[in-house]
């Protein structure tokens, strides 16, 4: 395995913005859009957020009329949100994240993410082929199954949420299974400094990504695990959340991400996530940009367990059962996993039907706590994150 997925993580500053230029106008020039003169051109662009997307898409479905080309699949994101995918070489970009894990020809790839309507099964899936890993596609749950398939098979590497690998790898524990899993590429949920010792503890190097449904791998951690680098075929502006105004140098500001994928280009399409710019270059040799990882949310919306829970769907939940007056999403962790707490402001004793409503709203499963009228906080918070990310 060479030390570099290709070329051009080694590029130098200004033969990479001249590149992600050229192929920045040629999008812009495709959707009828005159040209910039330099990247910092796009400042000037409208910003695309997820409320615009899903309101194009409901009147103009599935896509709202982007542009989308080769696809192979739709996938459906909470929302809802309709996303293409497609199979030609790499497509979300996640190959590269996966050669930084030191994943490749030989491994076997224990891939957690989910593969049912949304995305990330076949977003890494494709990233493993591109690498020449055999997958296997275990999706979410069945903990004990998982266990003994990785034991059996010889399992090297895992993909999944930050959090499933240590049930798997207590549940083989419990059943006295040897794994030889040493690699882990994690995404779609914090990496804790303390699940991170946990897995070093055990002889695993655990490497995370920053990727979205919508815009594949936007950045990810390399050995030298200091910031996160930029996808090569990314334009990473950070604004002042709400807005499309860049901020200074240093600066916590919303990540908003412009995707040079030729097949469904998204140009300045805000994240809701929060990040800042590191200094320098890795130690690794990459050359592109560094951020910091992620720093938190712009709004309220939230990733538990993977998913995104967001305002909206709280007041769905609420305007589903009469008998409530406010809702509130409480996210915390025991332990080592992501645990929902859906704090319900009524006077019921009992709202019939409202797991299954939680589930289907949220697309989570957690804890009710019923609580009398008045005793939510009228401090404007729905979605609560009470985790810690120090």
């Amino acid at each position: 395995m060479t030390s570099y997925y290709d070329a051009l993580e080694t590029r130098s500053h200004d033969e990479r913005q001249a590149a992600q230029l050229q192929s920045l106008n040629a999008l812009l020039a495709e959707q009828g859009q005159g040209p910039v003169e330099t990247l910092d051109g796009l400042s000037a662009l409208p910003v695309l957020r997820k409320s615009d997307l899903a309101a194009r898409q409901a009147q103009q479905p599935p896509f709202g009329g982007a542009l989308v080309r080769n696809m192979a699949h739709v996938f459906q994101s909470p929302g809802p949100i309709y996303e293409p995918g497609g199979v030609s070489h790499d497509w979300w970009r996640m190959g590269r994240f996966l050669h930084a894990c030191g994943i490749g020809e030989g491994d076997i790839v224990q891939n957690c993410f989910g593969y049912h309507l949304t995305p990330a099964g076949m977003i890494f899936e494709s990233g493993a082929r591109a690498v020449g890993a055999a997958v296997l596609p275990a999706g979410t749950g069945q903990t004990e199954l998982q266990a003994r398939a990785a034991a059996d098979i010889g399992v090297t590497a895992y993909a999944g949420t930050p959090d499933y690998l240590k049930v798997i790898l207590e549940k083989a524990d419990e059943l006295g299974l040897g794994l030889r899993i040493d690699r882990a590429a994690v995404g779609g949920g914090a990496l804790f400094p303390s699940l991170r010792t946990y897995y070093a503890e055990r002889g695993i190097r655990c490497l995370q990504c920053y990727a979205t449904a919508d815009l594949g791998n936007i950045a990810y951690e390399s050995a030298a695990m200091e910031g996160m680098i930029l996808d090569e075929q990314v334009i990473v502006e950070l604004v002042t959340p709400g807005t499309g105004t860049p901020v200074a140098d240093g600066e916590v500001g919303e990540i908003v991400v412009t995707s040079l994928n030729p097949d469904y280009p998204l140009i300045r399409f805000a994240t809701g996530d929060l990040s800042a710019v590191l200094p320098g270059t890795s130690p690794c040799g990459r050359t592109n940009t560094r951020i910091k990882g992620w720093m938190g949310r712009a709004d309220q919306t939230t990733k538990i367990k993977g998913m995104f829970v967001r305002p909206e769907q709280v007041a769905q939940l609420v305007g589903k059962h009469p008998q409530i007056d406010r809702a509130r999403i409480v996210a915390s962790r025991v332990g080592e996993r992501d645990v929902m707490t859906v704090r319900i402001e009524t006077a019921a004793t009992e709202i019939s039907g409202i797991e299954g409503s939680i589930a289907d709203v949220l697309k989570l499963k957690g804890a009710v706590e019923l609580v009398a009228p008045g005793s939510l906080p009228r401090d404007g918070v729905v979605i609560e994150d009470q985790r810690s990310y120090d």
